[in-house]
């Protein structure tokens, strides 16, 4: 989580200038005030659907809200809105084509939430949703139904305005995010002449911080491994045999042990080979946000930092990758004493890896320390559980820009560059694909609460973000100078 000191919105009915070109904004505008709070009304019917995707108990209603899109986005004027279904949960997918030369964005969004539980948490029923204190309370607030919601209405203020839009849209809304998206990636290669775009967009993340809107062009991967150390066949008495047969679990806690330097460098042979180093201007545009370390360390409950050297908290949460033992286990761990030698330990270790490494690559260079590190007399084996691939977007692709512009112009002060800690698996699907960029569009804040109890949505940011949906489309629209 990042923090940083609040900022005010501008005001969201101020007279935005449009940055020139065809089409004028002024008549969306005018529909949007005029019906914003109709937009709120329906973005509650959208929450009160409880679409959890991991109980098999609520299939239904995960259903009736794939329905309710389909007729939701039929009723805003799509020309194509189609229900495809899955081995799982069904996807949405909605199409509306212009021009042939005009460009073709790609929405991505999904429609399943996470569960509620536990339910005593929340100050209000989750599928229940109210504003308080200028906050939209529900589950899905903001992950993802509140800021897809903001596309939705985005496309409606152009076709009920203009009756068309500045780009081709096509759309594509899962069911299935919440429970690792296990029939997109097939569905999108089945379909991928059809998905065919210059940019994909997604709306499913956060901003830097509140008043600075952002565009996440980088995330990390991940390598997902777990270790396990064996020696005798079975647990020994420690004082029948310690000392003499090799103990399991010292053995796990020096290969850990060994795998950073002084320096919090992974130690790896090979690791970094294939790293693509932040440059300078990156460095500069990192060291020019108004990133509150102190917050951020308090937040955390950590008495400090700690990390690679040379290298600012930043830079190594969003661009330099790392190594972290996730949990360890193995012998006697019950209440009160068992002097036990044990036969087994275990570990599960992640790698967040950066732009050019390879989860694979990754996975089997760290089996191969492993190997080297421990001792002969004991069984070492390292078993991959799942990765993802890091995405890098090219900061001036035309629809990053435009993207750019249109949060700009909404927050009234300029939008700013991220990269992401974490990983979002379908990005590197559509990178590898579909062959386009993404446009990581976050609209929502850090505190939002995404699977927690309390989830929220600022409502200015609900606002401002349709607006910024609406300003997207026509400054992708623009013509190219």
């Amino acid at each position: 989580m990042l923090t940083l000191a609040r900022t005010a919105l501008s005001p969201l009915n101020k007279k935005i200038e449009s940055y020139g070109g065809v089409l004028s904004t002024d008549v969306v505008d005018a529909f949007f005030e005029k019906n914003q709070q109709r937009f709120l009304d329906e973005l509650f019917e959208f929450l009160r659907i409880p679409s959890v995707s991991t109980d098999p108990e609520n299939a239904g209603d995960v259903r009736r809200c794939a329905e309710w899109l389909i007729a939701h986005l039929k009723g805003i004027g799509l020309k194509t809105v189609e229900l495809h279904e899955t081995p799982g949960h069904p996807i949405v997918y909605a199409e509306h084509l212009t021009q042939d030369d005009a460009p073709t964005i790609l929405i991505y969004g999904h429609y399943d939430v996470q569960p509620p539980d536990p339910l005593e948490l929340w100050t209000t029923p989750p599928f229940e949703p109210q504003v308080r204190d200028g906050k939209i309370f529900a589950r899905g607030a903001t992950d993802d139904k509140g800021q897809l919601f903001c596309h939705v209405k985005g496309l409606e203020a152009w076709l009920a305005t203009e009756g068309d839009l500045p780009v081709n849209i096509k759309l594509l809304i899962e069911g299935e995010e919440e429970v690792g998206s296990v029939n997109l990636d097939h569905w999108i290669e089945a379909n991928q002449e059809r998905l065919a775009c210059d940019a994909v967009v997604i709306s499913d993340s956060s901003m830097f911080g509140p008043g600075k809107p952002s565009i996440t062009y980088g995330l990390r991967g991940l390598a997902y491994l777990e270790m396990t150390v064996e020696g005798p066949d079975h647990d020994l008495h420690s004082g029948l045999f310690g000392g003499a047969i090799p103990n399991p679990i010292n053995e796990l806690a020096r290969i850990i042990a060994k795998l950073h330097d002084a320096q919090g460098r992974v130690a790896i042979p090979g690791f970094y080979d294939d790293v693509i180093e932040l440059t300078d201007e990156e460095r500069a545009d990192f060291a020019a946000l108004p990133f509150d370390e102190s917050g951020f360390l308090k937040e955390s409950g950590a008495a400090g930092l700690k990390g690679e050297a040379g290298f600012t908290t930043l830079e190594r949460i969003w661009a330099r990758p790392t190594l972290d033992c996730n949990g360890i286990w193995g012998g006697f761990t019950g209440v009160g004493a068992k002097t036990v030698l044990p036969s087994k330990a275990h570990a599960k270790f992640s790698c967040r890896l950066v732009p050019g490494q390879d989860p694979d690559r990754i996975a089997e260079l760290a089996e191969d320390y492993v190997r080297e590190l421990v001792d002969p007399a004991l069984r070492v084996s390292v078993r991959p559980h799942h990765g993802g691939k890091p995405v890098l977007t090219e900061r001036d692709a035309p629809t990053v820009q435009a993207a750019l512009r249109a949060l700009s112009r909404v927050w009234g002060t300029d939008a700013v560059f991220t990269r992401g800690g974490g990983s979002i698996p379908v990005v590197a699907t559509f990178s590898e694909i579909l062959n386009v960029p993404t446009v990581l569009m976050g609209l929502g804040l850090s505190d939002d609460r995404l699977h927690s109890p309390d989830e929220k949505f600022d409502v200015e940011n609900f606002y401002a973000g349709v607006r910024a949906s609406a300003y997207l489309m026509h400054e992708a629209g623009q013509p190219a100078e």
